[in-house]
């Protein structure tokens, strides 16, 4: 049993071209709360983020939610995202996923979100909102 909690914004995953700088719109303050994820390799530069900080010119697909597993995870506990992942799986609910050192976080689409945290629950997790 894992402690969720559902973020207050509306996410969305994006993608520039390969060598891309990192946008200035992603640059953190000293008060920033946003959970923003980076990834890049030979392809693309992937990002994940709040709508509103969304870089221009990026191919963006939005209306996504994002939990938030409660943290810190030790880095040896092993089937974390297998618990979240299998049930939505069963349940036809389409997911994008993403570490940071602390914890997991899991993207669902804003228009199965319901579906997403009834299944959850129904598998014994915790969800706060």
């Amino acid at each position: 049993m894992l402690d969720l909690d559902l973020l207050p914004a509306e996410y969305a995953v994006c993608r520039l071209p390969a060598g891309s700088p990192v946008p200035a719109s992603l640059s953190a303050g000293p008060d920033d709360k946003s959970v923003i994820s980076l990834s890049w390799d030979a392809d693309e530069l992937s990002i994940i983020c709040p709508v509103d900080r969304v870089p221009e010119g990026a191919d963006v697909d939005t209306a996504w939610r994002c939990l938030r597993v409660v943290g810190p995870l030790d880095l040896a506990l092993t089937g974390v995202l297998a618990s979240l992942i299998g049930p939505l799986a069963d349940a036809r609910v389409n997911i994008v996923t993403f570490s940071t050192y602390s914890t997991d976080y899991l993207l669902v689409p804003t228009v199965r979100l319901a579906v997403a945290i009834d299944t959850l629950r129904a598998a014994g997790h915790r969800i706060a909102s």
